[in-house]
């Protein structure tokens, strides 16, 4: 079982350029390049003949409206389905004949797409972004086929524990607000989006103002500037005001059981977290990979699966959303043994909190962290995306230069003085989706 976390945005592109990228993230230039007040940050790579393109806006499903929860994913399976003159076959026909891969996604907090393109197809890829977001079909035949899709997806996540699992957590953890929400819809809101709701959706919500570019591969300032102003000049100046408020993780430390006809138990649990700019940050990164986030030589991996054999996998992540942040985590286990698994998980929480880490652990963590930082720079992609996400976090444009640096200067103290401070096994709040035994729920 695996916790399925809200994320900002996803991008799926394979090109490997490991050997412009592999050696160090400092040997990867980012420039910055404008056009008419649209920015994009942008990493050549003139190794390959291919250009990867990374947008978000700020804003995504948890901006949904009341009773159209849904709606920003909706939206994200239509914009490549028909725009402008070209209708769904026509539009896919296109950048399937050109080898574009144009995807969108939809997060908590963001809504995103990727693109990937020869650099002889640039023009007409950025073309087809073009249309996609300024002037998307909604025609009646997508909008029924997506529909259809996404209403079977919920009914598949409905019979799976660990979908159930989670998306009770949150509206345990966010009652009454906007993250406590399925993002994915219901069948209800489903049902009851409208192709004006989508349009409504566009014109609100994808706006200069609140768009961030990253572009990696074989195009040049000069050219990228042309481009931004071509592709993303027609979108409205500004979106419209977002209405989400920060919010505290109701976590009580209880533990809510949902019966589900399964062998397994599907777990899940959290406590509050640290937002991305909180100065501790870089020490709860440590700190939760020593934890539960290092997947074969966390406290928690070393009691829940090597010694005990409770369960395949336990992991923890640290999920710093814009309005809340918490510490997740999950694992899945038989269901007479979900009980033991759960007070291990908070045995060991308890015993970081009280006694810290070791200075054997941080020095490994250090340099695993350190480490394999670079091994992110393997695709025009994933780079592409991590400039976006850099943007969003505004963790400027020189953070790849020195992220290695602020992990390195976490010290031990740090690390067990935010342990003490920060998990509270008393708050650990789990949700156990199965028939699990000798579990009593406090809900």
């Amino acid at each position: 079982m695996t916790t399925m976390l809200p994320r900002r945005a996803a991008w799926a592109f394979c090109l490997v350029v490991a050997v412009a990228f592999a050696p160090a993230a400092g040997a990867v230039d980012v420039q910055r390049v404008t056009a008419d007040g649209i920015e994009a940050w942008l990493v050549e790579d003139h190794t390959n003949p291919i250009i990867a393109v990374g947008i978000a806006f700020r804003g995504g499903a948890a901006l949904d409206p009341s009773g159209k929860e849904g709606l920003a994913r909706m939206a994200s399976a239509l914009l490549d389905e028909g725009a402008g003159d070209l209708d769904s076959q026509a539009f896919q026909r296109r950048l399937e004949d050109l080898s574009i891969r144009l995807r969108f996604n939809a997060g908590l907090d963001t809504f995103g797409g990727g693109l990937r393109t020869l650099t002889e197809n640039r023009d007409a890829a950025f073309d087809l972004l073009r249309l996609a977001l300024t002037r998307p079909r909604f025609d009646a035949e997508p909008v029924a086929r997506i529909r259809g899709q996404i209403e079977s997806g919920i009914r598949q996540s409905a019979e799976d524990p660990g979908s159930v699992a989670n998306e009770r957590l949150f509206a345990a953890l966010f009652p009454g607000h906007a993250y406590g929400r399925p993002a994915e819809g219901t069948l209800e809101s489903i049902a009851a989006i409208t192709a004006d709701d989508l349009r409504g959706f566009v014109d609100r919500r994808l706006a200069r103002d609140n768009l961030v570019i990253g572009v990696v591969g074989d195009i040049t300032p000069e050219q990228l500037a042309r481009l931004l102003q071509g592709t993303f000049g027609d979108l409205p100046a500004t979106a419209a005001p977002a209405g989400v408020t920060d919010a505290a993780p109701a976590t009580d430390g209880g533990t809510i059981v949902v019966e589900k006809p399964a062998r397994q138990s599907a777990i899940v649990f959290a406590q509050r977290g640290l937002k991305r700019d909180d100065p501790d940050f870089y020490a709860a990164t440590v700190l939760n990979h020593i934890l539960g986030g290092g997947s074969f030589t966390s406290r928690l991996y070393d009691q829940v699966r090597e010694k005990r054999g409770l369960a395949y996998s336990v992991h923890t992540s640290l999920a710093p959303l814009d309005h809340a942040a918490m510490i997740v985590g999950g694992a899945g286990t038989a269901n007479e043994r979900a009980a033991e698994t759960v007070s291990v998980i908070r045995e060991q929480w308890r015993l970081v909190a009280e006694g810290g880490v070791t200075a054997d652990e941080l020095a490994d963590t250090k340099t695993y962290l350190t480490g394999s930082f670079p091994l992110r720079f393997t695709s025009s992609g994933r780079i592409a995306r991590i400039l976006v996400a850099m943007r969003l976090e505004e963790l400027g444009i020189d953070y790849l230069d020195r992220r290695n640096g602020l992990i390195e200067a976490v010290t031990l103290d740090d690390v067990n003085r935010l342990a003490a401070t920060l998990l509270d096994p008393d708050t650990l709040t789990f949700v156990v989706a199965g028939q699990p035994e000798g579990i009593a729920a406090t809900d």
